[in-house]
């Protein structure tokens, strides 16, 4: 039994990608869910199927399945931080191949950005590093820039290619929260969050809602729009607390990006976009490395010189990402989504030409969980 090329997502919609109007999270799962629906030509009553993952609520499918008023007879509300809902992916195509539901909603909503600091999250704090004065999760992250720095030489300026790149990105993006390109230098001068790590290191805090709808491939090609199949999925863990990460600049994303690809039965340098989450400089570098686009302690000169920038070599997170375009507490929802447009060729000015398979990586807590999707508009690798 194998799920893929058997599920395709035919709806995908955001909403206030940067600040919601007087929304709630549950409010914007709503509508995002609202618009996927559709967006695929299908309609609330149709939906079997609810997965979700929340910082705001303990049990957030009872609350999204009660606000939108459906009794769905699977879900699912796995939680493994930032890529909880590529997971989703790949547990919704095994329950719609086992026949536990036909028709699977996927949604995620936070209004984290008009919260202003106020969100008190569900998450348990680390009774092991908080005391201690470790903030969760720049003072994490700031220690992997530490060691990778101090073990393969690399440097501030790198890091702030990435964050140049995801400016530039952005740009082409309508609804971009900036307006003026970045600049490496702007990058290195901003204030220091977590040594080493600036402010424009960080990823953005905005609000946003977004959803996508699953169904079998079969039923797929009877729908509106062209289909953007599941290939392949993997998923791997190896900590939750950061002070028992095994190694600070090597992670699980390794393996379960080899599992995707496998499932897919593709090679890597067949990849057309790419869309790895964002949370800081130092994360994107890390994961890159692990990915395996370049070798462990070369991600500093491989993103320099415009290389993940529009026109370079890799199409890496076209809308900007969550360092230049969206970043609402879990990442993952969206870098699914702007993979749909871009298989769907429905990106406008940031429209990679003839794209047809996308990678989607998530990481969850501090380089913690890891889930891959292999999408693509075509049935065949």
């Amino acid at each position: 039994m194998t799920i893929s090329g058997r599920v395709a997502i035919v709806g995908a919609a955001q909403v206030d990608t940067f600040k919601t109007a007087n929304r709630s999270p549950v409010g914007l799962m709503s509508v995002a869910v609202h618009k996927a629906l559709a967006d695929a030509g299908l309609s609330l009553s149709d939906v079997d199927g609810l997965f979700t993952s929340s910082s705001y609520y303990a049990m957030p499918t009872l609350t999204l399945g009660e606000y939108l008023g459906i009794k769905p007879r699977y879900f699912d509300s796995t939680s493994v931080g930032g890529c909880s809902f590529i997971s989703h992916l790949a547990h919704a195509a095994a329950a719609i191949e086992a026949g536990l539901c036909s028709v699977a909603v996927i949604a995620y909503g936070s209004t984290q950005r008009s919260d202003a600091g106020k969100l008190v999250s569900m998450a348990e704090q680390s009774a092991y590093e908080l005391p201690y004065g470790l903030l969760h999760p720049i003072g994490a992250f700031g220690m992997v820039a530490q060691r990778h720095m101090a073990q393969y030489g690399t440097t501030s300026e790198q890091l702030a290619e990435l964050a140049v790149a995801a400016r530039e990105w952005s740009l082409l993006v309508d609804d971009a929260p900036f307006s003026t390109p970045l600049t490496v230098e702007e990058v290195v001068s901003s204030r220091v969050i977590a040594s080493p790590l600036h402010k424009l290191d960080c990823c953005l805090v905005t609000d946003g809602g977004g959803a996508i709808i699953i169904i079998s491939a079969e039923r797929a090609r009877d729908l509106r729009h062209d289909p953007v199949y599941l290939m392949g999925a993997g998923e791997a863990q190896n900590h939750r607390n950061f002070s028992q990460m095994p190694d600070l600049t090597s992670t699980e994303a390794a393996r379960s990006s080899d599992r995707a690809l496998q499932m897919a039965g593709v090679r890597l340098d067949q990849i057309d976009t790419v869309h790895v989450y964002d949370a800081f400089t130092i994360s994107l570098l890390v994961l890159l490395e692990d990915l395996g686009f370049c070798k462990k302690g070369e991600g500093g000169a491989f993103v320099s010189e415009g290389r993940v920038a529009p026109g370079g070599s890799i199409a890496l997170n076209t809308n900007g990402g969550g360092l230049a375009y969206t970043h609402p507490g879990m990442l993952s929802m969206f870098l699914i989504i702007e993979a749909v447009q871009q298989l769907r060729g429905t990106a406008g000015r940031r429209q990679i030409p003839d794209a047809r398979l996308s990678m989607v990586h998530g990481m969850g807590m501090t380089l913690a969980a890891h889930a891959t999707a292999v999408l693509s508009n075509e049935t065949e690798s």
